[in-house]
This record gives C-alpha cells, structure tokens and sequence, in this order.
C-alpha cells in the first residue's frame, strides 16, 4: 500500500482538503482508505452501550459487527500511542492510505497551509513534505505549492509522487 499524509496545523483544513480529494482519487479507479490521528481523547462509544460496557469490564478488543460495517475498538488501557506503521498492518490493503495528522513522522505528506493562521510553514522544517497546498500565493518555498482548490491538481500530484496508474474505465 501507498501511503500519503496530509498535514497542517489545527484549523488549516485539512480534514476538508481530504474529504474533497477522496471522490477525486476513487473516482480515478484507486482504492483509498484513510487514518486520522488526533490527540484529543475520542470515544466512539457511548455510555450504557453494550460495547461499552464491556470495554468498562476490561475487555482489550470489543468488535461491533452489523451487515452495513464493522469496527474493532483497541483500549490501549495506559500503554503508549502505536505508531502509524502498526496502525496500517490493520488495515485492510488498499491502492493507497491517506493519512491526516502525524504531522512529524517521516512519510511522505502533503502541507495544508493557511497564511491568516499565523503559523510557520511545516514544509521548512520537514523533508518529507513534498508539496504545499495553500489559498495564497508562498514565495520561497522549495517544494510545489498547489492551490487549495484545485483538488484536480493536488490529486493529479498525489498520483505522480507515488507512481500510482489510475484504472481508466
């Protein structure tokens, strides 16, 4: 499987950029999955739930099935953080796996940039940013800079970088 991030700071849009790109890439003929990390607390689960419960009475893994999904919840129960290459063996395979967040690791990721921010260009600091995607012009910036909305270009990109072939139909 392919992997590629897209990364940015909080509020840069990066969850929008991915939910633009998903159709675009799929629609290419490409199989895509995706991995969100987060570093707020998130439960899925809701109190009273039988899931829950049984997670309450110490279960490690508590599998939902129904006919329309399935998830597996993992309680990590005070052992650290698994890092991403953990994460994607759990992953059923795919063409390729778009991951949001993990902004630091060291695969290959596409910035998502906003100057009214005010935050520091990541790519400046972080080799394995390949390209930047902005709704302003970046002067001095050694990678490419995509626009924002152009989710044609920025797919289009994504496809080249990775040596992906589009299945045309």
């Amino acid at each position: 499987m392919k992997v590629f991030g897209i990364a940015g700071w909080s509020g840069s849009g990066k969850t929008t950029l991915m939910v633009r790109l998903l159709p675009r890439l799929i629609g290419l003929g490409l199989t895509v999955s995706t991995l969100k990390h987060t570093h707020e607390r998130v439960d899925l689960d809701r109190p009273g739930k039988d899931t829950f419960r049984h997670r309450e009475a110490g279960a490690t893994d508590v599998m939902l099935v129904s006919a329309s999904r399935w998830t597996l919840m993992h309680e990590l129960r005070g052992r650290p953080e698994p890092p991403l290459a953990e994460m994607l063996r759990h992953m059923t395979p795919v063409d390729l796996v778009l991951v949001e967040g993990f902004k630091h690791l060291g695969h290959d990721k596409l910035e998502v940039h906003r100057p009214v921010l005010g935050m520091p260009l990541l790519c400046r600091g972080d080799p394995a940013i390949v390209a930047v995607a902005s709704d302003l012009p970046l002067p001095d910036v050694a990678v490419p800079v995509l626009g924002l909305d152009d989710v044609e270009a920025i797919a289009a990109f994504v496809v080249a970088h990775l040596g992906l072939a589009p299945v045309r139909s």
